[in-house]
């Protein structure tokens, strides 16, 4: 039981180390992951239907 103590006790001490991102930092990032996300998708989905299409010309 001493040992989770000691550990809860030292976690807590390292969280005080921690530089938390700003309020305005965490929007943006959220914003550019977003972003991001739906870039790769739209990319991904693209060459999906291209191959699909060039598929089906061969095998149908």
């Amino acid at each position: 039981m001493k040992k989770l103590i000691n550990y809860i006790k030292d976690t807590r001490g390292e969280m005080k180390h921690v530089s938390w991102p700003t309020r305005k930092q965490t929007f943006i990032f959220t914003i550019l992951v977003i972003s991001v996300s739906i870039v790769v998708a739209l990319f991904l989905g693209f060459f999906d239907f291209i191959f699909s299409s060039l598929l089906n010309k061969f095998v149908i």
